[in-house]
This record gives structure tokens, C-alpha cells and sequence, in this order.
């Protein structure tokens, strides 16, 4: 790979990271290991190629141009962290799997039984990463900066609402929403 290949990489990468919490290509190996996949598989539940999953992966790509699948992504997610707190077994999780492959999206605020906690309540991670997909989805992390800092002399919460939901990673996000409740 030659410099100006690395360079556009690393660019896709770092995009991958305003846009989506973290590089797909970590995203996706996450999703793999947590729920026994492999890329093929995983391609089949989201809807892609498994060329077009490894461009992403390898940051060949920089953004997933179907809302649907970036839905399916965070229903994934959701599901590994359920499968991983014990709530879902591996079994059910290759039933929700398939369900989830069958879904066509719909509203990002969407709330269906693969988006709630073992108690029926929407998880914070849940809900951070639909306000964030909100957000990212009508403006860059750039963009929404600037606008945090255009905002910060007469809003600075709306200011720091901005930058820690719309341009930050979804784990500070998730921190800053449970401090706030307290």
C-alpha cells in the first residue's frame, strides 16, 4: 500500500470514527467474536456484500450509504451486549439474528424488543447511539463542532450536548448521560 493509499485509509478510518463511534473494522470484529460469527455471516445479516463488509472493515470504504443497514448494526450490538449480560442465549440470538437480517429499517427512534434491557426499558447505550445516529445523520462531526461552538456563548448546554452526543464516542456519551442523572 503506498502512501497516498494509507492516507486515505487512515482518512476513512477516522470518518468511520466521527460517524459511528469507533472504526468499522473494530465495530464489526466486535460483533464477529461477541456473537459467533463469521464475515460472511455477518455480511448476510446486515444486507451487504461481503466485498462491501470488507471494504468497510478495511477502511477501503468510509461510510455505510444505507440507513437500514446502519440499523441493523446498532440491533446487532444490542444483541451482543444482551448476549453478553446473560439476558439472550446463543440460541434465541441466531433467532433474533434472522430476524434482524429481515428488517428493513424504519425510524432511527424506532423501539422494538431487540432495542430494551432484560426489564423492557430502552438502554442508555441504546438511546445514546440513537440520539447520535440522529445527529450524524444530518450533519458531520465537524460540522456539529463548529455549530457547539457557534452555540457555546448563549447555549453552552446545548453546546455540550452537541459535542459529547453529536462528535463524541458513544461510551463518553453514555458516561455524561449517567452523571447527568444524579
Amino acid at each position: 500500500m503506498d502512501a497516498a493509499q494509507q492516507e486515505a485509509t487512515a482518512r476513512a478510518r477516522e470518518l468511520q470514527r466521527n460517524w459511528y463511534g469507533e472504526p468499522l473494522g473494530a465495530l464489526f470484529r466486535k460483533l464477529i467474536e461477541d456473537l459467533g460469527l463469521n464475515q460472511a455471516r455477518l455480511a448476510g445479516v446486515l444486507g451487504l456484500s461481503a466485498p462491501m463488509l470488507s471494504q468497510l472493515m478495511s477502511g477501503q470504504r468510509a461510510k455505510i450509504g444505507n440507513p437500514a443497514v446502519v440499523q441493523r448494526v446498532q440491533l446487532l450490538q444490542d444483541l451482543a451486549g444482551q448476549v453478553a449480560d446473560g439476558s439472550v442465549s446463543a440460541a434465541e440470538a441466531t433467532e433474533r439474528m434472522e430476524e434482524i437480517k429481515k428488517s428493513q429499517g424504519g425510524s432511527v427512534l424506532s423501539n422494538t424488543t431487540t432495542t430494551t434491557s432484560s426489564s423492557g426499558a430502552p438502554t442508555v447505550k441504546r438511546v445514546v447511539r440513537e440520539i447520535q445516529s440522529l445527529l450524524r445523520s444530518v450533519a458531520a462531526a465537524g460540522d456539529i463542532i463548529d455549530a457547539a461552538e457557534t452555540l457555546a456563548p448563549s447555549h453552552p448546554e446545548l453546546a455540550e450536548f452537541l459535542r459529547v452526543y453529536g462528535a463524541g464516542r458513544t461510551s463518553d456519551a453514555v458516561t455524561h448521560y449517567q452523571s447527568h442523572q444524579s
